[in-house]
């Protein structure tokens, strides 16, 4: 079920750039990984928006997102790896709000949000 509007502009530059040519789910995510790892600038600061019974973070809390987390990590949806009270872990992007990030980074994580709040999969 679809938890936000439908965005015909994102919903255009998703089908163009994310999953062009992408015909099965593995593509689609290794579409969406290449997408998000040329537009994100890593490193960047973000909050939790949603708690999620698979991360530790409580909404609210503030984390550095490093790096985009390995390729077969993000098979069925995207993570990133991030610091967290000294440690390094992966969570899922759709989680993190970015906070002190460029407008290319702020749009591409919103775009990956858009994808898993319309209820698409990979």
């Amino acid at each position: 079920m679809a938890n936000r509007q439908k965005d015909e502009e994102r919903e255009y530059r998703i089908m163009m750039e994310a999953v062009v040519d992408a015909y099965c789910p593995e593509e689609q995510a290794m579409g969406w990984y290449c997408y998000l790892q040329d537009r994100i600038a890593f490193p960047f600061k973000a909050r939790c928006i949603r708690e999620r019974s698979i991360s530790p973070l409580r909404k609210g809390e503030e984390v550095i997102a490093e790096s985009m987390a390995s390729e077969d990590d993000c098979m069925h949806e995207m993570f990133v790896m991030v610091k967290w009270k000294g440690r390094s872990m992966g969570l899922p992007l759709a989680q993190l709000e970015p906070i002190s990030a460029d407008e290319d980074t702020i749009e591409a994580v919103d775009d990956w949000r858009y994808w898993v709040d319309r209820g698409y999969e990979l």
